[in-house]
């Protein structure tokens, strides 16, 4: 049987240099990594996974990034979108200044949402 996975690869870059290792004021770890030689790495910025091992081996995993949903139609005070789980979601938001609004305001952007569908989309089957 042929092994269809496709196999993730691996590039290390290797570094000499000086790791400190401590614990802030607020009980929260950090390292800090100086290089000692002068070598070109492309920088990143984000979210990282640390493992410190008992013989002071260090490993740092970048965590992927999350991947946002852009709504398909958004209002003044509601947004139309579909979700990862493939349902579709109307999310209304309204401050407390304007609740005397609601039911004017949720007609009116529940219309425009059902008018978007039906002129892009054609959701709705024919019974």
């Amino acid at each position: 049987m042929k092994n269809n996975l496709r196999k993730k690869t691996k590039r290390e870059i290797s570094a000499e240099g000086l790791m400190t290792y401590g614990e802030l004021d607020n009980g929260l770890h950090m390292a800090d990594f100086m290089c000692c030689d002068d070598q070109e790495v492309t920088p990143f910025r984000g979210t990282c996974r640390v493992q410190m091992m008992r013989d002071g081996n260090m490993y740092i995993t970048e965590l992927p990034k999350r991947v946002k949903n852009k709504p398909l139609m958004r209002q003044t005070h509601s947004s139309f979108s579909l979700g990862k789980d493939k349902r579709y979601y109307f999310i209304f938001s309204l401050s407390a200044d304007d609740l005397h609004l609601l039911p004017v305001l949720l007609i009116k952007e529940a219309k425009a949402v059902v008018k978007y569908i039906l002129n892009t989309h054609c959701l709705i089957h024919k019974a």
